[in-house]
């Protein structure tokens, strides 16, 4: 929630006491930049200039105002540790740990798939088929078909339940609608 105590004080908000301005009680800084946090305006005003800010907070509706200025101080204080790449850094970051996160994950499902392979009796499990998963990562949900001779590679959409039901090693063999496999 966006704090108010700027006027119970009569202290100025960071932002009116950094422009060396008297704070107004209508004042569209007030709510967003306390006088506690005069770091907090010093780097939004750094990057972004005090009028573009208020003509930003000014087209928001007033529930919107509260992440978009917490937008642009992240944005700012990035930018001032990093004014090259600012948030760029910590997107790629974060985009690396999901990739790395996404192949040990993938490393996990082939030993599954391995682990479910090598303890199946011949003739039981002819093929497995994993859905694509979307972003972010969904749960694992092998389809295990039983069929003749031939292993026939099918793709069943994600919980519909089909004619082929899903195994999973820890529900001993029940389908999730509860029937047995």
């Amino acid at each position: 929630m966006a704090s108010s105590s700027s006027n119970t004080y009569n202290s100025p908000c960071a932002a009116c006491k950094f422009l060396r301005r008297k704070c107004m009680p209508g004042c569209i800084f007030a709510p967003y930049f306390p006088p506690e946090e005069p770091h907090k305006f010093a780097n939004v005003h750094k990057i972004f200039g005090a009028s573009n800010v208020t003509k930003l907070l000014n087209e928001l509706l007033p529930h919107q105002r509260e992440d978009a200025v917490n937008s642009l101080a992240y944005e700012a204080e990035a930018r001032v540790r990093d004014p090259v790449y600012g948030c760029v850094e910590a997107i790629s970051y974060l985009q690396r740990q999901v990739h790395r996160l996404q192949k040990e994950l993938d490393a996990a499902n082939a030993d599954l798939v391995q682990y479910g392979l090598s303890t199946s009796t011949p003739g039981n499990v002819v093929d497995l088929v994993f859905q694509p998963q979307p972003f972010p990562p969904q749960p694992l949900n092998p389809v295990y078909r039983l069929s003749g001779a031939s292993p026939v590679m099918t793709q069943q959409p994600r919980g519909t339940g089909g004619s082929y039901g899903t195994f999973l090693p820890w529900n001993n063999g029940h389908d999730q609608q509860g029937g047995n496999m």
